[in-house]
């Protein structure tokens, strides 16, 4: 195993163990099930899986190419199934070069899709994987969409998945439901939009035409579903009949807030909702963005009662690349699941560690910020190297690693998996070095945790980094 690099900031967590991901060091979405790590790739296209039952040596062992001009940036796994999404890769497309382009307006009409007007050379739907030998994944069923493709899922088993998709005719992408009874022969099976959205039934936008009406993805839970609609802000759907999903609310905080709403969070034994806007160009220029609680008892009129601190110890507004929120671990059925612990990733900034146990007064307990990466795997012109952390999840498969805090990061062109000893707690996290990041965290249960301060680390590559705890201290 390399040298660990030296985080530029580490507050209760400490590195543990190294991977390049088989030289693919970028990721967006990262899953991990049984022991392995199932990695969305941006610039390196396709998707790896890496071996993570050993949180101090993590390697790559599979790379399942994506087709030409796709890419496969997000995925879900439950039981024997991978779910990948296929759309085309925006970012390899001279239209976003500028990602300005991509964060502002109708995206449907910059592809081309709003209008079905432009010929289609990549691959667009859901792949469904078999992967009961788990590193080696076996393609059993696809779903093709007419459009630009999926972008992001919600999928916990069972017959049904949720979805965002953009199809012809739609200005940018809306909400979709996909009957899974059949795996090997998946099927939309229904789909609700903002209404103004549907360009092809005539329908007009209400909104500013710079203003991205967009779903990112939905939380569903039970028959609702938490959507995240970008500058639109928070819908509610009732989803009871998946064919005929209807509008429970509509909130939205911006403007005057900078919109980009990416996550939805429902902590239902505490009527709670933790709702995340993501930050989606340089130095600020979209704003502060902010990660919100609300008071969600009155399911019908949730408030807003808090924001989580902003890591301030640093002026990471001029660092470079994004400064903001962009991804929180969200409580999967199967993996550490807390309402009172909050993790999330913040790009330039890193990960960080939230307690929310007063959830009118949120408190950071713990933060990790990766070094430079030493190369960019981010190929558009003009992108600052810097880390942006892009996503965390925490896995509370990991009890053979003792409780260890594991991490695995992915930097523009290094990634590293950390872990250290917990009583009984595990907890894991991913940074990517093309802009994103990927964590991961083992646990047995939410008891509250001190952490332990952090230890030196040496020269190296970017890498993933893990925290320490004692769980049953109060912190």
């Amino acid at each position: 195993m390399s040298r660990l690099p030296k985080p530029d900031y580490a507050r209760n967590m400490r590195l543990i163990g190294h991977s390049d991901q088989g030289g693919r060091p970028d990721g967006v979405q990262l899953m991990v099930h049984r022991g392995f790590a199932y990695v969305g790739h941006m610039f390196s296209k396709g998707f790896s899986v890496i071996d993570v039952r050993d949180a101090s040596n993590p390697h790559a062992v599979n790379y399942i190419a994506a087709p030409p001009n796709t890419w496969n940036i997000h995925l879900q796994t439950h039981d024997d199934l991978l779910l990948v999404i296929h759309a085309k890769d925006m970012f390899a497309a001279a239209e976003f070069a500028d990602e300005r382009a991509y964060y502002k307006g109708a995206l449907g009409q910059k592809v081309g899709t709003a209008d079905a007007r432009r010929a289609r050379d990549w691959s667009a739907g859901l792949a469904v994987y078999d992967i009961a030998i788990a590193e080696r994944p076996r393609q059993i069923g696809f779903l093709q969409v007419q459009g630009g493709g999926i972008h992001r899922l919600w999928y916990t088993g069972g017959r049904w998945a949720y979805a965002s998709a953009l199809l012809d005719g739609f200005t940018d992408y809306i909400f979709i439901t996909i009957d899974m009874s059949n795996p090997t022969a998946p099927q939309e099976a229904g789909r609700w939009w903002i209404p103004g959205m549907n360009s092809a039934a005539g329908e007009t936008p209400s909104w500013e035409a710079s203003r991205r009406y967009g779903l990112h993805h939905a939380i569903v839970n039970g028959n609702t579903a938490y959507a995240a609609w970008r500058d639109a802000g928070m819908i509610v759907l009732d989803v009871t009949d998946r064919a005929k999903p209807t509008p429970i609310l509509h909130r939205n905080w911006s403007p005057p807030f900078g919109g980009g709403t990416h996550n939805c969070l429902p902590l239902t034994d505490r009527e709670l909702l933790v709702v995340l806007d993501e930050a989606v160009l340089d130095h600020q220029e979209d704003g502060l963005k902010l990660i919100w609680v609300f008071d969600n008892r009155v399911a019908a009129n949730p408030v807003s009662i808090a924001t989580l601190p902003t890591p301030a110890e640093a002026d990471y507004k001029s660092k470079g690349g994004h400064f903001g929120p962009h991804n929180i671990h969200e409580n999967r059925p199967g993996s550490f699941v807390s309402s009172k612990f909050i993790f999330a990733t913040y790009q330039n900034a890193g990960i960080r560690i939230f307690d929310i146990s007063n959830a009118f007064a949120p408190k950071e307990i713990g933060a990790l910020v990766p070094p430079q990466p030493t190369r960019l795997a981010d190929t558009r012109p003009n992108r600052a190297r810097v880390i942006q952390s892009a996503d965390v999840f925490v896995d509370a498969a990991g009890l053979n690693l003792r409780h260890r805090l594991q991490w695995r990061p992915l930097h523009h062109g290094a990634e590293l998996n950390s872990c250290t000893d917990l009583t009984s707690t595990s907890i894991g996290v991913s940074f990517s070095a093309a802009g994103f990041q990927n964590a991961v965290v083992p646990s047995k249960d939410d008891r509250p945790w001190r952490f332990a301060p952090p230890a030196a680390g040496g020269d190296g590559p970017p890498a993933m980094t893990a925290v320490r705890t004692n769980p049953g201290a109060n912190g």
